[in-house]
């Protein structure tokens, strides 16, 4: 059956690139209705955004969302990631602001807000698109590839001069709340070099060492130092789900990435809506919906895995 969040979810946090608070609301929706964002301040136009791979418009530093009004949100991966490895399909997110909270850099703060407030079902079946024959991209360095596997799966690959953070490789099958336990508190990441190019350009100006793993050559400028020894390649996979959400349903496939991120996902989709043959909607039988990524959690799977 589809999922719902059993009760309304509230969190606060400021924005990424803005610096400036943002309040945001997971409403409980019915099914069928997908995930919607809904800008609050926008009262002059319509202010419902669809979380859909074709309604992306930005991809440079996170993954931002426009409905044809221009009404846009930014930052929607880690809340898009929280949704999909909790197996909620079907809810309406309230922002009052152009940002999705960037809270400590991971999707843990999502998660733990939706498994303490439950998931729901719905009776209504659980649809998923199943890729049927290979598709990839590929641009400069990166490559993504997606193809035929009997549940989701993400094989990840990255490679940075930082000594911190070097060559890193990681396959994960995202079932039995593999997401949740192995991936959800995993952070975003950066060089310093870049952090200050950005900021003196007016621009990630709430990034901080509160939501973020800055290192600067073979340093980890965060005292706590890493929450897992491969936690950049971990959140690389984070954001892969999250930006595979907008495929509108659960994938069943094997994303592999290398060296990809939100501009190579978001590619990856386009190609396999726009590829005949490459895939199919299916109507899950119970087996395939207890292997998809929100299947069998709660929130001590969270907890358990905490070491921060």
């Amino acid at each position: 059956m589809q999922k719902t969040v059993a009760k309304t979810v509230t969190l606060t946090g400021k924005g990424l690139h803005s610096g400036k608070p943002a309040r945001l609301i997971i409403r409980p929706a019915s099914a069928e209705y997908g995930i919607w964002f809904r800008r609050v301040d926008i009262t002059d136009r319509s202010n419902l955004i669809p979380a859909l791979y074709d309604s992306v418009n930005d991809t440079q530093m996170c993954t931002r969302l426009a409905n044809d009004a221009g009404v846009e949100v930014s930052t929607v991966e880690h809340v898009m990631a929280a949704l999909a490895g909790t197996g909620v399909q079907n809810a309406l997110i309230e922002i009052d602001g152009p940002e999705v909270p960037i809270m400590d850099g991971s999707a843990h703060p999502f998660v733990q807000a939706i498994l303490n407030a439950g998931v729901q079902a719905q009776d209504a079946p659980v649809r998923a698109i199943r890729i049927l024959k290979e598709v990839s991209i590929q641009f400069d360095q990166t490559t993504a590839t997606l193809k035929p596997a009997e549940t989701l799966e993400i094989e990840f690959s990255i490679d940075f001069d930082d000594l911190a953070i070097g060559q890193q490789q990681k396959t994960l099958e995202m079932a039995n709340g593999a997401f949740v336990r192995e991936l959800s508190d995993c952070r975003t990441f950066c060089q310093r070099k870049d952090v200050d190019a950005l900021q003196s350009m007016g621009l990630a100006l709430g990034g901080g060492l509160d939501n973020a793993i800055v290192v600067d050559g073979g340093a980890v400028l965060n005292p706590e130092g890493f929450r897992r020894t491969d936690e950049c390649v971990r959140h690389k996979m984070l954001d892969a789900l999250g930006d595979m959400a907008l495929a509108g349903a659960p994938i069943l496939g094997k994303y592999t990435g290398i060296r990809a991120g939100h501009r190579a996902t978001n590619m990856l989709l386009r190609e396999l809506f726009s590829t005949p043959g490459a895939w199919e909607m299916i109507v899950c039988d119970n087996a395939q919906t207890e292997m998809l990524p929100g299947a069998h959690i709660q929130v001590e799977d969270l907890r358990s895995n905490l070491n921060f």
